[in-house]
């Protein structure tokens, strides 16, 4: 199968992050088994998604892993001209939801699996197929964490996000949490008989705002624009009527790390804040929605000169957004970004990539497949 028919084929399964993605991985894994590949499917806790690891090569020797999640954010918001779940071809351009984020590099990745499977490689090529990347990464650890037994120690992780074909070294990290305070409702002409957890949220407020501004002030990575790390309040929610106490109040917080700091951490004085609300009378639940490391690849790093060479163009310092790659580091593979299509075309209506993409994806993985024959 050629690379735009599997790419219709993966952008008809609905594999919405957070939701079951069984279809998909069938497909997948059927697809590969068909061309004598045996599959490893690592199940989630949730226990209704799975990833996908395979090796095309000699397993115990040191390898690449070509690594992508199934997973697509939903398609609900309005401007598509056309089923978001069902490719449409206009000239170059091939449309659907997940074409450029990221099932147009799966595509390419295993129309390229029958030239892998008869070639003679001396070092394997890995497949790792991810699920919930969207959601904050939450698939991939649990197949990084079976690496050990399912491969010898990769010498690189190619991650296949868009990048338009230009490997990328570095990202930052990010932590995801959300707060919800309850409180004690009442009428509002008696707001001594109740716990107003509108107000009580607001001391929260206040301090992401602070912590926004002095982070600000650095430390700096150049690198990056900003060239620091970020804090910010995302959604807010709370009360019922203008005359009633609101007795809950719900925020999401979200910060982004410059390399060397654990994103984490930039969330403890909110939660610390959080937890003090208790000794006024208020309950508090902190949950943490999604965490991931930093990014950053050395510009000499025998991974980054690879793929210099693969794709004739030197990679990019940065870029702004996260992906699943500082995990595969914080494991101790190397890793950097490189795939087809464009991020400002991703989570948007009429979501696209062009077919040349897919051919520019092409011409590295059959560059990387002669490294490893050789």
């Amino acid at each position: 199968m050629q690379a735009i028919e599997i790419l219709e084929r993966l952008v008809g399964f609905p594999s919405v992050v957070g939701t079951p993605n069984g279809e998909i991985v069938g497909w997948i894994r059927h697809y590969l088994q068909r061309h004598g590949i045996v599959v490893t499917e690592i199940a989630g806790p949730e226990g209704d998604r799975s990833n996908l690891f395979v090796t095309i090569g000699p397993r115990e020797t040191p390898g690449y892993i070509l690594s992508g999640h199934m997973d697509v954010v939903p398609a609900t918001e309005g401007g598509w001209s056309s089923d978001p779940f069902r490719l449409r071809a206009e000239t170059d351009r091939l449309y659907g939801r997940g074409t450029t984020d990221m099932k147009g590099f799966l595509a390419v990745v295993l129309a390229a699996v029958p030239a892998l499977a008869a070639a003679q490689l001396r070092r394997p090529i890995h497949l790792a197929l991810s699920y919930d990347e969207e959601a904050g990464c939450r698939g991939v650890p649990h197949m990084i964490a079976r690496l050990p037994e399912l491969c010898a120690p990769p010498l690189g992780a190619i991650i296949g996000e868009p990048s338009g074909m230009r490997a990328i070294r570095a990202h930052k990290g990010k932590a995801a949490a959300r707060l919800t305070v309850r409180g004690r409702s009442g009428h509002s002409s008696r707001p001594d008989r109740g716990l107003n957890a509108i107000h009580a949220m607001t001391d929260i407020l206040v301090c992401a705002s602070a912590e926004a501004e002095r982070l600000a002030q650095g430390p700096f990575e150049h690198v990056f624009e900003p060239p620091y790390s970020s804090l910010q309040v995302g959604t807010l929610k709370g009360g019922q009527a203008v005359n009633i106490i609101p007795d809950s109040c719900e925020a999401e917080f979200e910060a982004r790390a410059i390399s060397g700091i654990d994103p984490a951490t930039l969330l403890a004085p909110l939660r610390t804040m959080a937890d003090a609300l208790r000794q006024r009378g208020f309950q508090s639940e902190w949950r943490e929605l999604s965490a991931y490391p930093a990014l950053s690849l050395a510009a000499d790093a025998p991974l980054a000169r690879l793929l210099g060479e693969l794709t004739g163009v030197e990679p990019l310092a940065a870029v702004s957004y996260g992906t699943e790659a500082g995990l595969f580091q914080r494991a101790g593979i190397d890793a950097i970004i490189c795939g087809p299509g464009d991020i400002a075309r991703a989570h948007r209506p009429d979501e696209f990539i062009l077919a040349n993409e897919l051919l520019a994806c092409q011409a590295m993985i059959e560059a990387l497949a002669r490294r490893c024959i050789a």
